[in-house]
């Protein structure tokens, strides 16, 4: 049974997204017209796919159809006369149950807090500072010093697509070597890329859940990318971010406490996209 919302309902929720993303739009799209990067902030608009314009449109979600007058949404993926059609989550079946898999994977298993945010390091061992991913920012310890910490710990990232970006050198150096067909049987609700990637898992979904879940899974991608930068070896310390120095027994300490915290943030929300998967399987099937 689709619910309908009235149109004052449903225009009321669609402004309160909008000024709710706009906070995070607004200043990427000033800097992106400027031609300036921000190492931090535009992350999540520049290594994933959804643009600010899909960030900001909301969807009420399957089972939700808008009253009224509803032509901006006419034409969309996935909607047929103001809802979004039992049809489109039908062909979406194969994407939802992988979706569905990984996220339960990840949650069956207990939260590994011990990775210090090496992936960053090892994704610039060896490698000039000219050749660096953010080449604008410099080494807080410089090349060899930088070099040191990665060959003096321990590196264990479960994450696929971090690990991909490992240095040739530094790709031995992981005591595991997760995939990209294999990430249910590595990823771990403790690791900064698995809680990023809810956001991502959201917007895939889209627009079969509704936004306010996107969104939410968005924030907490937006900080957990600051924790993600704070303790990697660039200094960007003129941007703001004094440094988690991870090199040390009391950055080891801070980074593990602020990764427990993300995790906990993550639990709830990767349980209410478990739930919407298994509500559109449930439909599609």
């Amino acid at each position: 049974m689709t619910e309908v919302l009235d149109e004052a309902t449903w225009r009321a929720r669609a402004a309160a997204h909008a000024e709710r993303v706009d906070r995070f739009i607004d200043p990427h799209l000033a800097r992106r017209e400027s031609s300036v990067k921000h190492p931090v902030h535009d992350f999540l608009f520049t290594y994933y796919s959804q643009r600010p314009a899909q960030l900001r449109r909301w969807h009420p979600g399957f089972g939700l159809a808008l009253g009224g007058e509803a032509s901006a949404y006419d034409g969309l993926k996935g909607y047929a006369d103001g809802t979004v059609s039992v049809e489109h989550v039908v062909s979406q079946r194969p994407l939802i149950t992988s979706i569905h898999r990984l996220l339960e994977a990840t949650a069956s298993r207990p939260a590994h807090v011990g990775c210090f945010g090496l992936h960053e390091w090892a994704m610039v061992y060896q490698l000039d500072d000219d050749e660096t991913r953010h080449a604008d920012w410099p080494l807080r310890l410089g090349g060899p010093g930088t070099d040191t910490v990665v060959e003096s710990h321990r590196i264990a990232c479960s994450h696929f697509d971090a690990f991909r970006f490992f240095t040739p050198a530094a790709r031995p150096l992981n005591t595991l070597q997760p995939g990209r067909d294999d990430r249910s049987a590595f990823e771990q609700p403790g690791c900064l890329h698995a809680g990023m990637d809810l956001y991502k898992h959201a917007f895939r979904l889209t627009p079969m859940i509704c936004s306010d879940l996107v969104a939410d899974c968005f924030e907490l991608a937006r900080d957990i990318r600051v924790l993600d930068m704070k303790a990697a070896p660039y200094d960007l310390a003129n941007l703001g971010f004094e440094p988690v120095r991870i090199e040390t027994p009391e950055g080891k300490k801070e980074y593990a406490a602020a990764q427990r915290g993300f995790a906990e943030r993550g639990a709830p929300l990767r349980q209410r996209l478990i739930e919407e998967c298994a509500r559109l399987l449930e439909v599609s099937g």
